[in-house]
């Protein structure tokens, strides 16, 4: 996501009421937005200044690969 997305983007969220805080990671192209928004309406927003926006799944492969090796790790006992 270049600077001008973001810029956009960033000024497009400040409009819906509701949304406290906003965070982009460019690296991953992902936005995480923090407020009492309904999520329809941010998504609704955000495709109306013209960006190609869709939810993430709580449970994505990498996190749930995190979530598993740690379960792991924690099951072994050490003396």
């Amino acid at each position: 996501m270049l600077a001008i997305h973001e810029k956009r983007l960033r000024k497009c969220l400040s409009k819906v009421k509701g949304i406290e805080k906003v965070e982009v990671d460019a690296s991953i192209q992902k936005v995480v937005v923090t407020g009492y928004a309904h999520r329809n309406k941010v998504l609704k927003a955000l495709r109306r200044v013209g960006l190609r926006v869709e939810f993430w799944s709580p449970y994505n492969d990498m996190l749930s690969a995190y979530a598993s090796a740690s379960l792991m790790i924690n099951n072994f006992t050490f003396f």
